[in-house]
C-alpha cells in the first residue's frame, strides 16, 4: 500500500504545481479584463455609449487591456463595431 500512497502523493503534487503555473500564465489575462470591463463601463456610464459586451469583446479587451477597451469605444463610436 504505501507504493500507492506515494504514487498518489507525487500525481497530486504534479497536478497543483501544474494548476499553480497555469493560473499564473492565466492571471495577466483576468487583470486585462477586469480593468478594460471597468473602462468600457466607466464610458457607458459616463457618455452614455451603447457598447455590446460580447465574447468578441472581452476577447479584445482581455489581450489588448485598457488599449483594447479603448479600441472598442471607438469602434462603438465610429458605429463600426460592437454597438447595441
Amino acid at each position: 500500500m504505501a507504493g500507492l500512497e506515494i504514487l498518489l502523493l507525487i500525481f497530486v503534487l504534479v497536478a497543483v504545481l501544474a494548476a499553480a503555473r497555469l493560473v499564473r500564465a492565466v492571471s495577466p489575462f483576468i487583470v486585462n479584463t477586469v480593468v478594460g470591463l471597468v473602462v468600457l463601463s466607466v464610458a457607458q456610464a459616463a457618455f452614455g455609449l451603447a457598447i455590446a459586451v460580447t465574447p468578441v469583446v472581452v476577447a479584445i479587451v482581455a489581450i489588448g487591456g485598457v488599449p483594447g477597451s479603448i479600441l472598442v469605444i471607438v469602434c462603438s463610436l465610429l458605429e463600426v463595431a460592437f454597438v447595441l
